[in-house]
């Protein structure tokens, strides 16, 4: 079986891209140059993770660019998946600073809309949408790598609710988000299903039982973080869904966290950069390297914006959402990688590009293994495929 009628099979049908949508494709684009422009940002390489700016988050907020999908009733815009698949691809082709809302926007607010009491929508759509409310996750722990099954935290019944307790690790912005949610264990580990007995909890990181030390990289940045819960109560209309459905509940919100375009675009403005000093300096990059890595940019956004229409219509794409995560984020290291050699000893002329290297480069390491790591992925995607 030829790789296309592999893919024909377990990918969604290719979706096409209406007009409405390209209107309102350019119609951010041109906010985001004016942006540029007026200095209210300077574009920045993997900014979903490290660009927290929540004044920039509220601006696109006030402008209905946040809480596309949520629907009306809850402070939100009730527009498409497609409609917020495009403006997330516009801001990450500027490198705008989007995260402080991104989590919140991404996959918390579709996993309240799904498993969420109508009190919990009530308390948090309306504020993420508005970008007054932001989240973290808190699924990775210590010596788990990607194998949730392993999860250690345990929340134990009590009057009321839940004690909360154990240590999560890689929270992006935990020290600056407001809560989490956190994948715990509510009954013993049963050996013959791994992934029984685990629970959702939305914690409040604010409250003193929750400790929150960062893990910073090695240009001493911080957007990691390791986070402590030592016997947080947690009342029981904070609990997500249904005890013990944790695992099914996590696959469904990871859906829409593994098969976005930041899966693929985190290094877009250093290629664009590239791009553009080239043209002023045709010996600076291979036109060849230039092409193929444009090649593969449109077939991911193809492939990314397909997934993104099977989840508007309710159909299931876990498979398809591995495989852009995989491809995608293998993809966006290369363009680090690529630019890196090919720029040798000659440096660009522009500080700008000097700037979004570092940024790749430094970024790098973790592309493969946010979001579930590759070698785990490759495994969702062969059960895939024989599900097939």
């Amino acid at each position: 079986m030829s790789a296309a009628t592999l893919l024909s099979r377990i990918c969604p049908p290719r979706a096409t891209e209406t007009a409405e949508l390209y209107e309102l494709r350019l119609a951010v684009r041109e906010y985001l140059r004016r942006c540029v422009r007026d200095g209210v940002f300077t574009p920045g390489a993997d900014v979903w993770l490290t660009g927290w700016d929540p004044e920039f988050s509220r601006d696109l907020a006030k402008r209905g660019y946040i809480g596309m999908t949520i629907p009306t009733d809850y402070g939100g815009h009730g527009r498409t998946h497609l409609e917020r698949f495009v403006v997330t691809e516009e801001l990450l082709a500027a490198g705008a600073p989007v995260a402080a809302h991104w989590i919140a926007d991404r996959q918390i607010a579709p996993s309240l809309l799904t498993f969420g009491t109508e009190h919990q929508k009530r308390t948090f759509l309306p504020k993420i949408a508005a970008a007054q409310t932001f989240f973290a996750i808190g699924m990775s722990e210590p010596d788990s790598g990607s194998d949730l099954a392993s999860v250690r935290t345990k929340a134990t019944p009590v009057e009321g609710g839940w004690r909360v307790s154990g240590t999560k690790v890689w929270t992006s912005g935990a020290h600056l988000a407001d809560a989490f949610f956190a994948l715990a264990r509510t009954a013993p580990l049963d050996t013959s299903d791994r992934h029984a007995g685990l629970s959702q909890f939305i914690v409040d990181l604010r409250s003193p039982d929750v400790q929150i030390r960062p893990i910073r990289s090695m240009t001493g940045r911080h957007h990691f973080n390791e986070v402590f819960l030592d016997d947080v109560f947690v009342p029981d209309d904070m609990v997500l869904g249904t005890i013990g459905e944790g695992w099914q509940q996590v696959n469904s919100e990871l859906g829409f966290e593994r098969s976005g375009p930041e899966r693929f675009m985190s290094t877009y403005a250093l290629f664009a950069e590239m791009v553009d000093e080239t043209s002023q300096d045709p010996t600076l990059f291979s036109r060849r390297d230039l092409g193929r890595l444009a090649a593969r940019f449109n077939a991911l956004h193809h492939l990314s914006f397909s997934v993104a229409n099977a989840l508007e219509h309710g159909e299931e794409a876990d498979t398809a959402a591995a495989i852009v995560k995989v491809l995608g984020t293998s993809h966006e290291g290369a363009v680090a990688e690529l630019a890196d050699l090919d720029a040798g000893d000659h440096r660009t002329s522009t500080g700008r590009f000097e700037t979004l290297l570092t940024e790749s480069l430094t970024q790098r390491p973790g592309f493969t293994l946010r979001g579930g790591a590759s070698e785990i992925l490759r495994l969702v995607i062969a059960r895939g495929i024989g599900a097939r």
